[in-house]
């Protein structure tokens, strides 16, 4: 019997696909091909964020890629889930870059932004030239943004922020942070630009997962802001958490590649590998546990596919959103700790990918909601009563 052509679709998903969608989920896997795997193990090793493929990711569209008009791509929900994908088949740390830039930052100008807001930030972030942070979490919050104490109040015709955020993703690089803070009128979004008087920014080392990523904590200290750099659209939480549905949402796509590119290395390696006279493929332990890998990958994959269905009809909720955060990341979470094993002593080796997926899918996991608050969102939709 033959295998289906490609072993990590095994149901021929990308059958369902659009011309268009073929053609981006293309030219960005040939981008991660060429210019991604060849240097990532060695960007990895040596905790650096390839700044040097900004720029190339911007001229393929892929920064708010989702989003309409300012130079942005407009491209739809498939679209946006495969870039996610084939990113993070190279590597968590550029699908995080990507995701910060289009979900938590350019998202919430181009939904809650004024007219003036948008034609400054979007074009020239699309473009790449202004990279963004997203401000939510704190080092007392982590899974309770509510309990934010980064604080802004009003100081004649403007604001004065002061507060620190911890875990911020392109923190130290960022030309532009969108910070959340609490105001007598509730929870705000201001724009604080890089360079502003008061804010600093320090980046986080010694990290073992998501080394090719940077990531640090904020400091504001009596920042102070103008009304044009305050979100006009949104007021209390419902900001931030939006920002965060559309950047689970890309997630959900993102760890399936994690998950494909540890298969699909380990299926090479389980054809060449002899033991005890035959390959590792030619034996019924390796088989089941293969078949397991390409069961969890293809559950995935249909999660993710319907989930952009109903996002483009817009009838995705947020729980759904969690279930499919939840179910992939665990999903690619577990496929590559399987992977690692089944590569032996070689599975420690960073010659092998599955052992910095693994490392990198600890964070995914664990960032934008835990698996343990996604499961408890879906269960509030089912029982309507919150455990939280």
């Amino acid at each position: 019997m033959s295998a289906p052509a490609d072993p990590t679709d095994f149901f021929d998903v990308a059958s369902q696909f659009s011309e268009e969608q073929h053609q981006v989920q293309q030219s960005v896997a040939r981008f991660v091909d060429q210019r991604v795997l060849p240097i990532i193990r060695d960007c990895f090793e040596q905790h650096r964020f390839p700044r040097e493929l900004i720029g190339e990711m911007a001229s393929l569209g892929l920064f708010g890629a989702s989003l309409e008009g300012f130079g942005c791509a407009g491209l739809d929900a498939v679209c946006y889930g495969l870039i996610s994908q084939e990113l993070e088949r190279g590597d968590s740390a550029l699908r995080s870059f990507s995701s910060v830039q289009t979900s938590l930052c350019m998202f919430p100008i181009h939904r809650y932004g004024s007219e003036e807001q948008k034609q400054r930030y979007l074009p020239v972030m699309a473009r790449g030239e202004c990279i963004g942070c997203f401000g939510l979490t704190e080092s007392q919050g982590g899974s309770d943004p509510a309990n934010m104490r980064t604080q802004a109040r009003r100081a004649g015709d403007g604001w004065l922020l002061s507060g620190s955020k911890m875990w911020i993703t392109n923190g130290s690089i960022a030309d532009v942070a969108v910070v959340w803070a609490r105001t007598d009128e509730g929870i705000r979004g201001f724009l604080v630009d890089r360079g502003t008087p008061g804010f600093s920014a320090t980046e986080i080392e010694n990290k073992f997962s998501l080394r090719a990523s940077i990531t640090a904590a904020l400091f504001f200290d009596d920042v102070r802001l103008p009304a044009s750099q305050v979100l006009p659209g949104v007021v209390g939480l419902k900001g931030p958490l939006s920002c965060l549905t559309q950047a689970r949402y890309g997630i959900s796509w993102g760890a399936i590649g994690a998950a494909q590119a540890c298969l699909a290395q380990l299926l090479d390696y389980t054809q060449t590998r002899e033991l005890f006279g035959r390959p590792l493929a030619a034996t019924q332990a390796v088989q089941i546990r293969l078949a397991d890998m390409s069961r969890r990958i293809t559950t995935a994959q249909l999660l993710a596919l319907q989930l952009a269905r109903l996002k483009e009809a817009g009838a995705m909720t947020p729980a759904q959103v969690s279930m499919a955060k939840w179910n992939n990341c665990r999903m690619a979470l577990d496929v590559a700790r399987d992977c690692r094993d089944l590569l032996g002593g070689a599975g420690i080796s960073a010659e092998y990918a599955p052992i910095r997926h693994m490392l990198n899918l600890e964070s995914v996991i664990t960032y934008e909601g835990t698996e343990t608050i996604h499961q408890l969102s879906v269960g509030r939709a089912l029982t309507g009563h919150s455990a939280f």
